[in-house]
């Protein structure tokens, strides 16, 4: 996968890892992976930042073949992962179920973000790429805003977090609105 002159995806199934030119690799996700995954959620989800699944959810869903993840490496060691949703929609409307990097701020998510873009648009072919992000997560809506995400609306205190109740804001990029913003890019 394609995404600003770095491949960040392999294009083939199983474990391989493509290089980028900083050192990171973005590759499929093992069964192996899943200690790596739970635990990075679950540090994320007590900040109420991303939402978490158990480990028999991710197992299940990684033996699905309507959803793929992703493992981001740094200097081979995991650094993140990415969830992918509706790889076989008849709709062709793909979520970004969840992106999580263990060490924001460091531009790693961005380009992580960017070979995701790359990857629905170009390998699965989405017509449209959407995902929610918690309302007060200003980092993550800042990132999706920048790569071309519009917002679409908001689902007003649908997720309880401990005591108090979050709003999900609602984004997604089209196939067309993707092309535009590439073509800006290069």
């Amino acid at each position: 996968m394609q995404a600003a002159g770095l491949n960040l995806f392999s294009s083939t199934a199983g474990h391989s890892a493509a290089p980028t030119s900083c050192s990171m690799t973005l590759r499929r996700a093992s069964k192996q992976d899943l200690p790596f995954i739970v635990a990075l959620e679950q540090q994320f989800r007590g900040l109420n930042l991303v939402g978490a699944d158990d480990l028999p959810t991710h197992e299940r869903r990684m033996n699905d073949p309507d959803w793929q993840y992703w493992i981001a490496e740094h200097q081979g060691s995991p650094i993140g992962h990415v969830i992918l949703q509706g790889i076989v929609s008849v709709n062709r409307s793909v979520e970004l179920m969840r992106i999580v990097i263990s060490e924001p701020g460091k531009g790693l998510g961005r380009m992580v973000l960017e070979a995701v873009l790359s990857n629905a648009f170009d390998e699965l072919f989405a017509h449209r790429l959407w995902l929610d992000v918690f309302e007060h997560n200003a980092r993550a809506r800042h990132v999706y805003r920048s790569v071309g995400f519009v917002e679409e609306g908001v689902l007003r205190e649908c997720v309880k977090q401990q005591e108090r109740y979050a709003s999900l804001v609602m984004m997604s990029i089209l196939e067309n609105e993707y092309r535009t913003h590439v073509r800006k890019i290069q």
